[in-house]
């Protein structure tokens, strides 16, 4: 077998200078990903920003001041002060199944971009097999019948497809750019899961501050019950006066149950946010009083939304693999180039597989130029361009949505102040007029209707105002989100940085870890 294996290697040198020439004059066909350009404006709003809010003289009533061209903290959470909050988004990014899952796709995602470059290199394979057999008479032509024997080959064989045109290229290029759409989603997820979590929590602590004032409310109203009773017993008030006042207990009592079904809730999705079952849940309370509201806000450049925010970069990198795809379709249409070559040895025994005389050997090259396919090839081509311009729509559509999501939290934050404002205002002089409604009626100025409505003006006033402080801290939660949350360039490490450092929580299970069209975005040839 000496002769044959220096033929071959001396063919399988000739086919090397072939491939590298190939492979340095190929160029590949399709048009080549350019990021599209964000839109050339400099604000968000129709209006300029103000310079800072309204403010309240209350609790959380600070004037906020923005802070245009500075970057969102990488972890805006803890600009809100409170340590039972940084603990709360810290246990979700540890426990929460969804993050497991986007982690577990993009590490799929990666894996496969790396199978797919081995599409660059000749595939290598041996086989070895034995194989026993018995012709009759017919078969061998001899009129008399052959065996049983056996038949026993070793061999190697090596392909290759030469990438003329950079359709493998191509190919590799789309499984590259779907593992860049997993990872700019599994930020976006890190993302929402803290906005989600801050967002619950703060809407668990107004809840909790709704759900006491009620009660403070209720004690109030059955004191005053008790008193009008007292009188009705010894004719100093008539009964329409006691049914009044029961009247309006029962009526604020009747506020309770939906407010504490509400906060039942809100826990529970706060359950789900951190990993584990209602049952499991632990918190500690979070009070509105202790949440620091941020008066420095960072407000992105429209460019730098675009560059960071993880929905709009997931679109981005669809679009990167919807690009290269319409270079893979091309490809299909043109000539491949491929290379086969093998080395055997048959024997009928095993000591004369590799004997003088049982090797044999085969090189060649294959061209393979598609003629008629049924019009598959040219649609699938045209199917991948469309593919192309909905991946660009697409993104089109993401910029759009999130430059009204900066715009609405921008504006609402604005609202917000002035409504606390507001509402701070209506609170004080709502518990004024309650206690002088008060102090009237118990020197007979006032009837019990007048005192009641002072004392349903004042509940009124009281839960609007906390949810009116509510709102501000959210929706401050919600711009950071809107803007991107400080992801850009983030690996998952370090986005979940401190996991291991939140506070002990049992988990689900022992396994879970936690867009017009124009020439933007289209690619030139």
């Amino acid at each position: 077998m000496t002769q044959p294996k220096t033929q071959l290697k001396s063919a399988v040198r000739r086919t090397a200078v072939v491939i590298a020439v190939s492979m340095l004059a190929g160029c590949a066909v399709g048009p080549n990903f350019r990021e599209p350009a964000a839109p050339r404006v400099d604000r968000y709003t129709s209006a300029p920003l103000p310079s800072s809010t309204a403010s309240a003289g209350t609790a959380g009533g600070d004037a906020q001041h923005f802070l245009e061209g500075e970057n969102v903290p990488q972890r805006w959470w803890t600009t809100f002060g409170n340590a039972e909050l940084d603990r709360r988004v810290r246990q979700a990014f540890q426990h929460s199944p969804s993050i497991a899952a986007a982690e577990a796709a993009l590490r799929q995602a990666e894996e496969t971009a790396k199978a797919a470059r081995g599409s660059l290199f000749p595939s290598l394979d041996a086989s070895l097999g034995a194989t026993r057999a018995k012709q009759s008479a017919a078969q061998t032509g001899t009129g008399q019948a052959l065996g049983p024997y056996n038949v026993y080959n070793a061999g190697v064989s090596v392909g290759y497809v030469f990438d003329i045109f950079g359709g493998v290229r191509r190919g590799i290029e789309t499984q590259q750019a779907q593992a860049d759409v997993q990872r700019a989603q599994l930020d976006a997820i890190y993302l929402a899961l803290a906005a989600n979590v801050v967002t619950a929590s703060l809407q668990e602590a107004s809840l909790r501050e709704q759900v006491k004032a009620t009660h403070e409310i209720v004690d109030s109203l059955k004191q005053e019950l008790d008193i009008a009773q007292k009188q009705q017993a010894i004719g100093a008030k008539s009964l329409s006066d006691t049914l009044a006042v029961r009247s309006q207990l029962a009526s604020t009592e009747a506020t309770l149950p939906p407010l504490e079904k509400q906060l039942a809730v809100t826990q529970n999705q706060l359950a789900t946010y951190l990993g584990v079952t209602p049952a499991q849940l632990k918190l500690q309370p979070v009070t509105l009083e202790q949440v620091t509201l941020p008066t420095d806000i960072p407000v992105s450049l429209p460019s730098t939304l675009v560059a960071q925010r993880p929905d709009i970069r997931a679109a981005s990198a669809e679009l990167h693999a919807a690009t290269a795809a319409v270079g893979v379709a091309t490809a299909d249409m043109l000539p491949k180039l491929s290379l086969n070559g093998s080395l055997a040895s048959t024997a009928l025994t095993t000591s004369g597989l590799f004997a003088a005389g049982s090797g044999g050997w085969s090189l060649g090259l294959g061209l393979l130029q598609p003629l008629f396919h049924g019009g598959q090839l040219l649609h699938q081509k045209r199917a991948a361009e469309a593919g192309m311009d909905m991946a660009l729509a697409n993104w089109q559509q993401a910029v759009l949505v999130a430059f009204q999501n900066v715009a609405d939290t921008l504006q609402a934050l604005d609202y917000d102040a002035q409504s606390l404002q507001a509402q701070s205002t209506a609170e004080k002089d709502a518990q004024k007029l309650l206690s002088l409604t008060r102090t009237q009626y118990r020197v007979g100025a006032v009837d019990y209707l007048t005192l009641l409505s002072a004392e349903r003006q004042y509940q009124q006033a009281r839960i609007a105002e906390i949810a009116a402080r509510t709102s501000r801290l959210a929706d401050t939660a919600a711009l950071y989100a809107a803007l991107g949350g400080g992801w850009q360039g983030l690996p998952g490490s370090q986005a979940r940085d401190g996991r291991s450092d939140a506070a002990s929580a049992q988990p689900l299970s022992t396994t879970m870890q936690v867009s017009d069209r124009g020439d933007q975005g289209r690619s030139q040839k």
